[in-house]
Formats: C-alpha cells, structure tokens, sequence
C-alpha cells in the first residue's frame, strides 16, 4: 500500500511539470508563427503572412470588415502590402497566451504597423505614421501543428477616445 501512495504521489505531483512542459513547447511554436507573420509583412508577402491561417479562418480587419478562409485572407493581405501599406513594417508584442485546452490558445497581441503614409478613402493617416491595434489570434492545434483559426484585429484610439 506504501508503494501505492508514492507512486500515485508522483504520478500527481509530475503531471503539472508535463502540462507545463507541453504549454512551454506549445507557446514557443505559437510565438514562432507570430515572428513568422512579422517576418512575412515586412518582406511584402501577403501569401507568407497567411502561410499559417486554417482553411476556414475567420478574419476581422480594423475596418471592421469581415471575411472567411484562407484564400479570402491571403488576397486582403496580398493587396494591402501592394497598396497602402506597401513598404511598412510592422511589430507584434505578444502580451499573453492563454491556452484553453492543450490544443486551443488565444494569444493577445499588440500590433504596431510603423511607415504609414496612406489609408484608404475617409481613414486619417496617423500624424506619426504608426498604425496601433490589438489583435487578438485564437491558435487551435491540429495533426500536430498550430493555425491561426481567429484573427481579430481592432484598432487602438489615441488617449482622450473613447
């Protein structure tokens, strides 16, 4: 019986040192893919910052504009680093990666797009040229790769906005 006790005293006390292990190695692929995307944006490629969107991604633009799929994803991309936001760079701070389940993690991010010098029609260029927003990615593993299933991205006003 005394083994017993030790033993399942052990298996306890190890399985938070492998969940921890597991997010440990899950929130380093998650952080790879996030410089992946900074990497992509900065060299102009629209279809590199969509390489790891699932196929049915949901994507919300700071527009407000709504689309579905990679495809659809890639384009929009493909087109703004084309246009408006063509030789940009941009920053991503990872502010927090919170995984719900081991195979599902939200990842809040401060985005910064430096370089601006146009928007489109009716959207003011900031006076500084630094586009903010929070993005929010919800990151589910599947067939033991991570991809980006969420992608929410809303801008952030100047102080004294609401």
């Amino acid at each position: 019986m005394r083994y017993l006790t030790a033993t399942i005293t052990a298996i306890t006390l190890s399985c938070p040192l492998a969940a921890s292990a597991q997010d440990a190695t899950a929130e380093t692929a998650i952080r790879a893919i996030v410089a992946d995307q900074v990497m992509a944006w900065n060299a102009g490629d629209g279809n590199g910052y969509a390489g790891h969107v699932s196929p049915d991604v949901s994507f919300t633009n700071l527009f407000g504009m709504v689309m579905y799929g990679a495809p659809a994803f890639a384009e929009r991309h493909a087109k703004i680093l084309a246009s408006f936001y063509k030789g940009t760079t941009k920053s991503h701070v990872v502010r927090r990666i919170r995984f719900v389940t081991p195979a599902v993690a939200i990842v809040d991010i401060g985005n910064e797009v430096h370089g601006v010098r146009a928007m489109p029609p009716g959207i003011a260029v900031p006076a500084d040229g630094v586009v903010r927003t929070q993005l929010m990615e919800v990151f589910v593993r599947k067939h033991g790769r991570w991809l980006v299933e969420a992608y929410h991205n809303v801008d952030v006003k100047s102080s004294g906005q609401p």
